[in-house]
């Protein structure tokens, strides 16, 4: 495992390459250090870190199983706490560091389909320029089959009691036993993001689907907020916020807000719930990227 710090003016950014995850990601202008990001140790694992990717796909599928192409495809679980293959294996591997600079890195593996039947080359790219981080995700199918392949990433944002998000997004998920998507329905009041909202003091585990690919997160305390911005292959997102029966140690300090190529157990949808068919050699790839601002405060006369 390597740590790396990346610097540009304010920015600061602090990787680990077991995971490919961040460990923090600050702003700091010599008077005031503002994590835009949850800080983490060092020797952090990813469900304890700022932000990891989530590759060849984000989530769970049903009862580890999905058919494609006429043919069933199984996995094995990944985690001795979640009976589900979960998050694909990227948060769990160590990453190579392929290009390194002060601004700029790259990090790659390769999984070749232990307890999964992908085989696929994954490349992150973390970049901090024009005053932003801009994180890249890719993943090549290197099997010998075509599978439906999908991207993510799941930052840690840091709550603090004023904190508001604005993610307009059209169609909210319901959960259901197993931490598993149920149906789609409209979005309940207190997870209507299409205006600057608090996150609710209960648990929050859902997809939210046709997400603009626009979020910011304000933290009033700071005169912060944070721009996320998403190419458009990532119309989905995911929020979760734990509570103290599923985490005694959780203190409402950190929410989750993941931008997604793909739904929740889109292998076992119609239309693959947003996951892209690649044949051998093809690629997917895509970006988002974090701009922290100051708070605009309008002068009432």
């Amino acid at each position: 495992m390597s740590i790396i710090n990346l610097r540009s003016g304010s920015l600061f950014l602090r990787l680990s390459t077991m995971g490919g995850s961040i460990l923090g990601f600050w702003k700091d202008d010599g008077k005031h250090r503002v994590p835009l990001l949850r800080d983490a140790p060092d020797d952090a694992d990813a469900l304890s870190s700022s932000c990891y990717p989530l590759v060849p796909f984000g989530n769970r599928v049903r009862d580890n199983r999905f058919e494609f192409a006429g043919q069933e495809f199984r996995f094995s679980a990944n985690t001795s706490w979640d009976p589900h293959y979960l998050h694909g294996e990227g948060w769990q591997s160590e990453w190579a560091v392929e290009e390194q600079a002060d601004e700029h890195v790259v990090l790659g593996f390769s999984h070749r389909g232990e307890g999964t039947p992908y085989i696929y080359r994954a490349r992150q790219q973390f970049s901090l320029k024009d005053g932003a981080l801009e994180l890249k995700l890719s993943v090549q199918n290197d099997g010998s089959k075509p599978l439906p392949f999908g991207l993510g990433w799941h930052p840690y944002f840091p709550m603090t009691p004023q904190t508001t998000l604005l993610a307009p997004a059209r169609t909210f998920w319901t959960e259901v036993e197993g931490w598993l998507p149920g149906e789609a329905t409209e979005l309940p009041a207190d997870l209507d993001f299409r205006r600057p909202s608090p996150l609710p003091h209960r648990w929050v585990n859902n997809g939210f689907q046709d997400w603009s690919g626009e979020a910011v997160i304000s933290w009033p305390e700071w005169d912060t907020q944070l721009h996320l911005t998403a190419d458009p292959l990532f119309r989905h997102a995911f929020i979760f916020v734990s509570d103290t029966a599923f985490d005694p140690q959780f203190r409402r300090d950190y929410f989750c807000f993941e931008p997604m190529s793909h739904l929740a157990n889109g292998h076992n949808m119609p239309d693959l719930g947003g996951l892209q068919v690649l044949q051998p050699g093809q690629q997917l790839s895509g970006s988002i990227r974090l701009r922290p601002q100051a708070i605009e405060h309008t002068n009432v006369l």
